[in-house]
């Protein structure tokens, strides 16, 4: 068969040897991947980093409360998961292509409109247009399109898009913030619907017009024979539903951790700037993690794999909750759990394609990833709430670690009828065959 150098094809370098939407001339190409790592810096920049930057300037302006236009914001990205379900069934069906493309005329539309909003309510109506472009531009719809286009070797592919689309803060935030310097938070808006309609637009319609290819599924993966038949009785199997629920109170308590860290180091001692610090060095820790995840699909089967990496958020949550200091010790437990963060991104990127294949990816993972993407929205405000009804950021953070332990529990029983070491030689041929 032919070979190819490209390294997001997995650890081996033989190409497939059935043609598919992600080959040309039998060699696997990177068009589809550098598209979607473009588009995602993008949208996350635009639709999610340049918020932060802008709110103070939007309440200063309007005179619309901090909490009324938060509050939009968090609409949006409940809206944006519940929208991942319809989602990732059209997926499934017809590719990316029109989904995306037309996920990012609605993010333009959506921008441009929060520009315009004469009002809160057109504001809040612009955000959960916003919402809807999110579900159809953010990384669901790219893990399922990564994931089909480069099947079985896909795992490459996931990486490299969560490695690079976690530079848009780095990217968006520091330019929204240059562009804010210079102009109203209503011109810095107009400003970004310009490059997301040059940059996203374009690519998300001709870097994707590759045939759908049909779903990968070897003769020898009995895990991976799911038809679009099965998928209601899989959403309702115990494996699912624990895999959802685990993840879901995962995700709660890592974002509750995330926005709460500041606070919690400040009572213990550190100034807000070496605070501020230590979350950036998460950052660090999340990048680390997502270039290690390999080589744990290669060792550890699915079963421990999950179980594992659920654990390690607890036990650096559990840390930060006992450890008094000294601060250096307290930062680089951070940064531990920001490893732990970006394994977790690839974990739910991977959860469906290593329990039941990838003929249905879309319509599993927009199920499942819904409470997920929702429990991460809440966790900021919820965290906040319980740090003041629990009397103090230590609590919490036991609370927390004590969510994430039994996330950890119920990941123990996600694996549908097979044994943890067959899924583990399943996944090694998934990721390096």
């Amino acid at each position: 068969m032919p070979t190819t150098d490209d390294p997001v094809a997995g650890t081996d370098t033989t190409a497939p040897s059935s043609p598919s939407s992600a080959t040309a001339n039998g060699a696997v190409t990177r068009v589809p991947l550098i598209a979607l790592c473009v588009t995602e810096i993008t949208s996350w920049g635009i639709l999610y980093y340049a918020f932060p930057v802008l709110a103070p300037d939007i309440n200063h302006d309007t005179g619309w409360s901090t909490g009324a236009i938060t509050a939009a914001f968090s609409v949006a990205l409940v809206l944006a998961a519940l929208g991942g379900i319809p989602i990732g069934r059209a997926l499934d069906r017809h590719g990316p292509r029109l989904l995306m493309t037309g996920g990012s005329l609605l993010g333009v539309l959506a921008v441009l409109g929060m520009a315009a909003a004469p009002n809160l309510f057109w504001f809040v109506a612009a955000w959960m247009l916003a919402g809807a472009a999110m579900s159809a531009v953010l990384y669901q719809p790219a893990f399922a399109a990564l994931t089909r286009y480069y099947a079985p070797r896909h795992l490459g592919a996931l990486t490299t898009l969560t490695l690079v689309a976690g530079l848009a803060s780095t990217v968006f935030a520091p330019l929204t913030n240059a562009l804010a310097a210079e102009m109203s938070w209503r011109t810095v808006y107009l400003v970004l619907a310009v490059v997301l309609a040059v940059v996203t637009i374009p690519l998300h319609y001709f870097a994707l017009r590759r045939p759908w290819p049909p779903p990968h599924v070897p003769d020898t993966d009995r895990s991976s024979r799911i038809g679009r038949d099965q998928v209601s009785t899989v959403v309702r199997s115990s494996p699912f539903l624990l895999m959802t629920a685990a993840l879901t109170l995962s995700a709660f308590s890592m974002y509750a951790v995330l926005t709460n860290l500041i606070p919690l180091l400040t009572s213990r001692g550190a100034s807000s700037s070496v605070a501020a610090w230590a979350l950036g060095l998460g950052g660090i820790g999340q990048v680390a993690g997502r270039l290690g995840y390999a080589t744990l699909t290669r060792r550890l089967g699915v079963r421990t794999r999950t179980v594992c990496i659920l654990a390690s958020s607890a036990v650096t949550t559990t840390a930060l909750a006992v450890l008094p200091g000294p601060v250096p010790l307290l930062i680089a437990v951070a940064v531990l759990g920001g490893t732990t963060r970006g394994i977790a991104t690839l974990l739910q990127a991977t959860a469906v394609s290593d329990r039941w294949g990838t003929a249905v990816y879309g319509s599993l993972s927009g199920v499942m990833a819904a409470p997920v993407t929702i429990a991460g929205a809440i966790a900021p405000a919820a965290g906040a709430a319980l740090a003041v009804a629990l009397g103090g950021y230590p609590t919490l953070f036991t609370a927390l670690a004590a969510t994430a332990v039994l996330a950890a529990a119920l990941a123990t029983g996600s694996v549908p009828g097979a044994k943890p070491d067959d899924l583990r030689d399943q996944t090694t041929r998934r990721t390096t065959s």
